[in-house]
C-alpha cells in the first residue's frame, strides 16, 4: 500500500505481511476473480434490473469485463505494491456515458460501485482468513479498495459529463428545430403533425396559445435567464428568442418577471400556437422601437401594454405620408407656433370639450385656447368638422406625440 498524497508516511501493516502469505492471498484472489465478477454483476442486476446489457466485440457483457479487469488490476497491485493500481479507463468511462445517456444520476452509479466493493471485500476477507492475513493488514486493504474505487468513479464521472453534454447539445438541437418550425411563416406538408412530432422529441406539451419574446443581451457573454423548463429559449440568435407556452397561466407572468430581471426586450401578444410567427413579428417591432428610444428600455415589456405605439409607429411611410397631407395647413406657421397649434388641436380632439377643458389639459388660459381654436378653424375650414378628417388628424397627431414631436397631455407650457 502507498500513503495518500499530503499524508505522513506510516508503517504499512500490509507490507509487514510475509511475501509468501501475500503471494498465496493474491493467487487465490486472482483465481476467484472471474467467479467474483460474475457474482458482483448478478447482484448488481438484481438490485438494478433496468441496467442495459452492453456487449463487447466478443459478445461478453462489458460490465462483466470491466468488473473482472478492475479486480485483477487491484489484486496484482497487492503483490507488487508499486505506485497505485490503475485500471484501463475506457470501460469505466463507458459506464459513466451509459448512465448519462440513460438519464440516471451519478448517485445511482456510485451506489452500484459501492455494492461491488462490499461484495469484493467479503470475498477478500474470506481469503484473508484462509491464509492468516492479520486483521490490521486487512483493514488497510479495505482503505486501499475504497481509494481504488474513487479512481474508478473519477473515470465514470468523465464519461457521465461527456454524455450529459451530448444530451444537452442534442436537446438544444431538437429544441431549435422545433422553434424554427413554430416561428416559420410558411411550411410545406402537415404542419400540425410536424409540430407534434418535434415537440414530442423534446418532451414539450403542445399548448393552445403561445407568446414569443425577443431579448437584447445585457452583455456579450450573458448567462441564459432561468425562464423555466416549459419555456423554449434559443440563445444562439444575436437577439435571443423564447416561446412562452400559455403565457397567461397562473404564476407564469411572475416567473418571467423574476427570470428576466436585468434583461431588455419584448414579448409579443398571446396567439394560437400555429400563429407564433405573428407574435414574433410584434416582438421584433417593439424591440426596434426600443432601440430608437420610442418605447421604454431597461425591461422586458409586453406588446399588449403598448398597442397604440406599435400600431401608430410601425407603418412609418404610411403615417408620414398621411401626416404631410393632414397637417399641410400648419406649413403656413412657424415651427413653434405650429407645434402649439398641433398640441391644442390634439387636446381638443381627445377631450371633445370646450376651451376650459382643453385649457385644463394643456395648462394654459382658456382665452389662449379660444384664440388657437379660431386659428385652427381658419386653417382647416369646414374640414375640421368632418368625422373622417378628425380621425385622421388625431391619428397623425398621436403618432407625433409618441415620437416626442409633441408634448405630453397635461404638461404645462
Amino acid at each position: 500500500m502507498t500513503a495518500r498524497p499530503g499524508t505522513v508516511a506510516v508503517r504499512s501493516a500490509w507490507h509487514a505481511v510475509p511475501r509468501p502469505q501475500v503471494r498465496r492471498f493474491t493467487a487465490l484472489a486472482m483465481a476467484e476473480a472471474p467467479a467474483l465478477a460474475q457474482e458482483i454483476l448478478r447482484q448488481i442486476r438484481q438490485e438494478y434490473p433496468h441496467l442495459p446489457v452492453v456487449l463487447d466485440d466478443s459478445g461478453e457483457p462489458m460490465a462483466l469485463v470491466g468488473i473482472r479487469r478492475a479486480i485483477e488490476v487491484f489484486v496484482q497491485h497487492l503483490e507488487s505494491a508499486e505506485g497505485r493500481p490503475r485500471v484501463h479507463p475506457e470501460v469505466f468511462q463507458e459506464f459513466g456515458r451509459g448512465e448519462g445517456l440513460e438519464g440516471r444520476s451519478l448517485d445511482a452509479l456510485q451506489a452500484i460501485y459501492r455494492l461491488g466493493v462490499r461484495l469484493a471485500w467479503r470475498r477478500f476477507a474470506e481469503i484473508g482468513q484462509r491464509v492468516d492475513i492479520p486483521p490490521p493488514a486487512m483493514y488497510e486493504l479495505v482503505d486501499a479498495g475504497y481509494e481504488y474505487l474513487d479512481g474508478l468513479v473519477d473515470q465514470s464521472v468523465r464519461g457521465y459529463a461527456e454524455a450529459a453534454a451530448r444530451r444537452a447539445g442534442e436537446r438544444l438541437r431538437l429544441q431549435r428545430r422545433l422553434m424554427e418550425l413554430l416561428l416559420s411563416e410558411h411550411h410545406r406538408g402537415d404542419r400540425a403533425d410536424a409540430l407534434a412530432e418535434r415537440a414530442a422529441r423534446v418532451g414539450w406539451p403542445l399548448p393552445e396559445k403561445v407568446a414569443v419574446g425577443v431579448l437584447l443581451r445585457p452583455a456579450r457573454e450573458s448567462v441564459a435567464p432561468a425562464v423555466g423548463q416549459g419555456v423554449l429559449l434559443d440563445m444562439d440568435y444575436e437577439r435571443p428568442r423564447m416561446v412562452v407556452p400559455e403565457p397567461d397561466a397562473a404564476g407564469r407572468p411572475e416567473l418571467l418577471h423574476r427570470a428576466l430581471g436585468g434583461w431588455t426586450g419584448a414579448i409579443g401578444p398571446p396567439v394560437p400556437l400555429t400563429d407564433a410567427a405573428k407574435s414574433l413579428r410584434w416582438a421584433e417591432a417593439a424591440v426596434r422601437l426600443m432601440e430608437r428610444g420610442l418605447l421604454p428600455g431597461g425591461e422586458v415589456l409586453h406588446c399588449t401594454e403598448h398597442t397604440e405605439a406599435l400600431v401608430l409607429l410601425q407603418p412609418e411611410e404610411l403615417i408620414d405620408d398621411l401626416t404631410l397631407r393632414c397637417l399641410a395647413p400648419l406649413a403656413q406657421c412657424g415651427p413653434s407656433h405650429a407645434r402649439r397649434l398641433a398640441e391644442t388641436l390634439l387636446a381638443w380632439l381627445e377631450t371633445r370639450g370646450g376651451a376650459p377643458e382643453v385649457a385644463a389639459r394643456l395648462g394654459v388660459h382658456p382665452q389662449t385656447v379660444r384664440y388657437r381654436l379660431r386659428q385652427i378653424r381658419e386653417l382647416w375650414g369646414d374640414e375640421i368638422d368632418d368625422p373622417d378628417r378628425r380621425f385622421e388628424l388625431e391619428l397623425v397627431l398621436r403618432a407625433r406625440r409618441l415620437r416626442g414631436q409633441l408634448g405630453d397631455p397635461g404638461a404645462h407650457r
